[in-house]
């Protein structure tokens, strides 16, 4: 028999963050979650997602041992927003028992109804800089910092439960070539200079601190119509700047602005710190904290796309094509032979046209399940 225990002392937090890491320990291609960060997730006090968030989280036990874990979260932001009446199911993960997922989805959806609810989604987290979407094709390759790994039977198990796909977003491989691509080139400086443009490439980590606050007002304003995005608040952009500023190298922050220094465009991002999570085991000390400090000024082989953006006016000019081949010109200098991007919306054709310039790998899928619960 299933017990499912709502979460509600430090110790079952712990136990909620670090389930999935001894889950996965032995699986090559999971990287691992930074224990404390997720156990900041989900505390009020250092989230400012809960500005507009309801959470609970569930353990499942059978036989005295924890087997699953999920979490449910109620953005009114996103129901507002988008005129829904939406839970969200995240951080989900069981063992391969239908009994124990059927159990942790019940209580999420119980949750749901009692808030008046009519269906559940996900996996989605408190905004779009979070972890979404369930791995569904692609197990045998590795994963990245700021994606979801799970067992291959979750897809089994989704199905049973009554849940159908909701939206998909593929991720790439994309080679860099090993000399310069004169075309590119020269299709960059002719967007530049048609648009009145500047690409800003930054040398130091303090030259990045002023233009911070203009990267996440593009960010809100260029992701405002992609699935299930809210706009980041004050808070939430103080949050990510003081998590991520210690791990971004410059070299690879690209922005571009226009002839009265307007920020149209940026594009971020990092060599792969996957190595140094993965050896740390989620954890930053003893000395976890110092494997991933350095982890961005290693050189290493891949280089992991995160965020790339366009002022809506600005798109279908090219931008985005300048930002790459600038990107793809550090990773070249610093030997980066392939860049692996982050999720990207399958309807999303804008962002996947911009990779007809690169010899490319389509090789993993993840997915937004939905399921009506009213």
């Amino acid at each position: 028999m299933v017990e499912i225990r709502e979460v509600a002392t430090k110790k079952e937090q712990r136990i909620f963050a670090e389930f999935p890491v001894k889950m996965y320990q032995e699986v090559p291609q999971a990287i691992p979650d930074l224990i404390e960060d997720e156990i900041s997730n989900f505390n009020p006090k250092k989230n400012p997602a809960y500005e507009y968030c309801r959470t609970k989280q569930f353990l499942a036990y059978k036989n005295g041992e924890c087997v699953g874990r999920i979490a449910g979260i109620i953005s009114k932001a996103a129901n507002d927003k988008w005129n829904t009446k939406r839970i969200r199911f995240s951080r989900v993960d069981f063992i391969d028992d239908l009994e124990v997922s059927k159990a942790l989805f019940q209580a999420v959806e119980n949750w749901g109804r009692e808030e008046g609810l009519t269906e559940l989604h996900g996996p989605i987290g408190f905004c779009d800089m979070d972890q979404e979407g369930m791995l569904v094709e692609g197990f045998e390759e590795e994963g990245m910092f700021i994606t979801i790994y799970n067992h291959p039977y979750y897809i089994r198990h989704m199905e049973a439960l009554g849940f159908v796909k909701d939206i998909d977003w593929v991720e790439y491989q994309v080679f860099l070539p090993k000399e310069p691509n004169q075309k590119l080139d020269q299709l960059a400086a002719a967007v530049l200079k048609k648009n009145h443009l500047k690409l800003v490439e930054l040398k130091r980590r303090r030259d990045i601190k002023p233009f911070i606050p203009k990267v996440f007002d593009l960010l809100n304003i260029a992701y405002a119509n992609l699935y299930g995005t809210v706009e980041l608040t004050q808070g939430q952009i103080k949050k990510y700047y003081d998590q991520f500023i210690l791990l971004v190298n410059p070299e690879y922050v690209k922005l571009l602005v226009d002839d009265k220094e307007q920020m149209v465009g940026f594009g971020l991002a990092m060599p792969s710190m996957n190595k140094a999570i993965k050896k740390s085991k989620g954890r930053l000390l003893p000395f976890g904290w110092y494997r991933i400090l350095r982890a961005p000024f290693r050189k290493t082989k891949v280089l992991d796309l995160y965020l790339i953006g366009v002022l809506p006016h600005m798109m279908n000019k090219g931008l985005t094509a300048v930002l790459m081949n600038s990107m793809a010109a550090s990773a070249r200098k610093n030997g980066v032979e392939y860049a692996e991007t982050g999720p990207e919306l399958e309807t999303n054709h804008q962002v996947q046209a911009l990779w007809k310039h690169y010899e490319t790998r389509q090789h993993k899928r993840r997915r937004c399940w939905i399921k009506t619960i009213a």
